[in-house]
């Protein structure tokens, strides 16, 4: 007998990141801890667009948050999630694109920092 809630478990986890913006900040998140004003520089996304999909894949589990200052960073929560994401594309004979973040945007945050390098 199949346990259905288990099943679920996966379709749902498949689902909240099955949205191609989703992925996108998946792999831009990769194994590091991006902030999220590196997010914007690295996709030129609105800030309220790019809050909306990290949102979902905070509450869903799949990225925890760290407060640095008045900065929040993501990471995943399970970096065995890029290997599914991974093996899909695989499975489709395609590449990824690089989507490593931006770290050299122009916010303040990190405007503060280059100018004390």
């Amino acid at each position: 007998m199949t346990n259905i809630s288990s099943v679920e478990q996966v379709a749902t986890l498949l689902e909240t990141i099955g949205q191609p913006a989703r992925l996108q900040i998946l792999l831009a998140i990769g194994d590091s801890e991006p902030c999220v004003c590196h997010l914007e520089a690295t996709f030129g996304w609105r800030q309220a667009y790019l809050s909306q999909h990290l949102m979902a894949l905070r509450k869903a589990g799949i990225v925890l948050t760290r407060r640095l200052g008045r900065n929040i960073h993501y990471r995943l929560a399970n970096p065995a999630l890029l290997e599914l994401i991974h093996a899909a594309a695989e499975i489709q004979n395609i590449d990824l694109p690089d989507l490593a973040p931006s770290l050299e945007c122009s916010c303040p945050n990190c405007t503060q920092e280059q100018n004390k390098v």
